[in-house]
């Protein structure tokens, strides 16, 4: 059961970038259900206020939007991510890596995450908590990897664990109660993983998946900046 208590101050807004994606806008659904806080928006290529990795221009259009709406943001989580589509499939060798693959992998996965932090970095309050969460994946855990494969994922998410890292110092320096982290959410029964379950793998729905990700958000304090949790709020080495 997600936490229906406010672990954020009083009159806060939540913003869920890839609300239109099935761990997203089971997340964005949840906190509208369980919730009272001011604002839930959803960001997406669908949205009202568009949002696109591939576009610098729709991210920064974006952040001046919000800028100008004076909302006090007390959330961002980052939903969007890429694994495969009818075009690309995870490599399974070195053999198979493809340019226009890896691209995408890290557009979706990195450089819009990236993009995100640099614009909407003047929305992030001063003082006061403040959740920074992006939805990453244990195989982008270096120390973790012992099978190799999957090059695109696992570099672009590594590289997203990086940004996190970056990001939690240069936000504790504008913020000391602000916690930016990676999340891995697991196996969720979504378009994105569904080739690639496994017997014996804990695959849960995404409204399970978005709840209990939302019990680990609901529980950080400042000393889990710049860490790296899975949703059952254990520490993944980078």
């Amino acid at each position: 059961m997600v936490d229906k208590s406010n672990f954020l101050p009083e009159g806060t807004s939540i913003i869920v970038i890839g609300s239109n994606g099935g761990i997203g806008e089971a997340i964005y659904k949840t906190i509208e259900s369980n919730y009272t806080f001011n604002n839930v928006i959803g960001l997406s290529r669908k949205s009202e206020i568009k949002i696109n990795y591939y576009s610098e221009e729709s991210i920064k259009k974006a952040a001046d939007y919000f800028i100008s709406k004076s909302l006090d943001i007390r959330m961002i989580i980052n939903c969007a991510g890429f694994l495969y589509d009818k075009d690309f499939l995870p490599e399974k060798s070195i053999k198979d890596i493809n340019i226009d693959h890896m691209q995408k992998s890290f557009y979706i996965n990195s450089v819009g995450p990236a993009l995100i932090m640099k614009y909407f970095f003047p929305i992030i309050p001063k003082e006061g908590k403040f959740i920074f969460a992006n939805l990453s994946a244990k195989v982008g855990s270096i120390s973790d990897n012992k099978l190799g494969g999957w090059f695109s994922y696992r570099s672009s998410k590594a590289a997203l664990n990086q940004l996190v890292r970056c990001m939690s110092i240069e936000l504790n320096r504008r913020n000391k109660d602000s916690i930016c982290v990676a999340m891995h959410p697991g196996t969720v029964d979504t378009n994105l993983s569904k080739p690639f379950k496994k017997k014996g793998l804990n695959v849960r729905s995404p409204n399970i998946a978005a709840s209990e990700i939302l019990d680990v958000l609901s529980s950080l304090d400042e000393s889990h900046n710049g860490k790296f949790l899975d949703y059952k709020f254990k520490e993944i080495a980078f």
